[in-house]
């Protein structure tokens, strides 16, 4: 039976899950996707706490914890996030010890909130980086302008960064600036680059949903024939300016200090048009150190019927750029199409993160009903136990 994920993996692209839950945890589901799946590090996000916070009771017991200390809902949502992360950190530290620090890392997002206030998106990440106290962890930070001296702090602290909500080619130039300025800021100050990880997260599918979208509605044939060209094409192109960027004479002198370059990772890889190839996001982005991060119905996907080609990227660069000038001459604003993305993927994690707040809010009012119950006050305890166990 062929092994796609192995090719995948061999062909030099990091396989990462793009979900966490408490029940993935308890379940032992993280780590067949590790030992099984070849799942190598993983992303969250505040939409997929949201939705893990919403489904499971696995949270009740430290929801109950949580009331009877009366604690704000927003130290709530730190406290029963940065376990799952702290626990997801332990499952993937095989990974992270095998690979030498490059794999094996689990992101954890700032609050959204702050994404145009450098200073509190520092010491936020600094906070979180505290809080779970591992290694191999990701503090995720949005791309945004006021994001980039952010990136910068954090990483001269010697703290690993995930850059996330990356949509346009222009500012990822700016990612990859920030993270040389922020290697350089932490070599000054005397920690050890090898020590210190990033990748830098390039949205796919978002990039085709809005393209398309705007396609419709010029809806000439030439236009119409331009749909899902966009985002593989801009993905390609962001490759180009990476393998620029990590054989410039500036990174050769951070590589010889031990620092491992910035990798792209391709994120928002599931298909929001099912007219189009279901894995297509993963076959078209097939390069040497990059890192896909799939939902777990796209690594199943892939496992079943993906098709594994040797790079299928860096041929391609005078098809994206022509690509481009196809959509540009049909009257796709590329410029605007990037300034939206970037918008309202900030607009969505905050509503996320509004959703998450409120939903704990709620949770821990029930909480606090059911925590003056000896039965149930003895069963939080003896399920708190067995979590400890299972996250030491």
């Amino acid at each position: 039976m062929t092994d796609r994920l192995s090719e995948l993996q061999n062909a030099g692209v990091a396989i990462w899950l793009d979900d966490l839950s408490r029940v993935r945890l308890t379940s032992g589901g993280l780590d067949k996707l590790r030992r099984e799946s070849h799942v190598a590090g993983v992303t969250t996000n505040p939409t997929i706490f949201a939705k893990a916070l919403s489904d499971a009771d696995e949270y009740d017991w430290q929801l109950r914890d949580l009331a009877t200390r009366d604690v704000d809902v927003e130290e709530a949502v730190r406290m029963l996030t940065t376990y799952d992360v702290r626990w997801a950190c332990d499952v993937m530290r095989p990974s992270y010890d095998a690979s030498d620090g490059v794999d094996g890392r689990v992101s954890i997002e700032v609050d959204p909130r702050s994404a145009h206030d450098a200073d509190k998106t520092a010491a936020e990440a600094k906070a979180l980086w505290w809080l779970v106290d591992r290694p191999n962890l990701f503090i995720k930070i949005p791309a945004t302008e006021e994001g980039l001296p952010a990136i910068t702090k954090t990483l001269a602290e010697g703290i690993s960064v995930n850059v996330t909500l990356i949509f346009g080619l222009d500012r990822y130039s700016q990612v990859m600036d920030a993270f040389l300025a922020g290697l350089e800021q932490a070599q000054a100050n005397g920690h050890d680059l090898s020590k210190i990880g990033s990748v830098a997260s390039f949205f796919v599918s978002r990039v085709d949903s809005e393209v398309d979208k705007r396609l419709e509605k010029i809806g000439s044939d030439q236009a119409k024939a331009l749909r899902g060209k966009a985002a593989v094409a801009n993905a390609r192109l962001a490759y180009e300016r990476y393998g620029e960027v990590f054989s410039s004479e500036r990174w050769q002198k951070l590589a010889d200090a031990g620092a491992h370059p910035q990798r792209p990772l391709w994120a928002s890889t599931s298909t929001k048009n099912p007219d189009y190839r279901d894995v297509i996001y993963v076959e078209e982005l097939i390069a040497p150190g990059t890192v896909n991060t799939m939902p777990e119905p796209v690594i199943h996907a892939y496992a079943d019927h993906g098709e594994t080609r040797a790079d299928t990227i860096t041929g391609a660069y005078d098809d994206a750029r022509q690509a481009f000038a196809d959509l540009e001459s049909v009257g796709v604003d590329l410029a605007d199409v990037i300034a939206t993305l970037e918008r309202e993927g900030v607009e969505k994690f905050e509503a996320s993160w509004l959703e998450l707040l409120e939903g704990v809010k709620k949770s821990l009012a029930e909480a606090a009903k059911g925590a003056d119950s000896p039965h149930r006050a003895a069963e939080g305890n003896a399920q708190n136990a067995q979590q400890a166990g299972g996250n030491a």
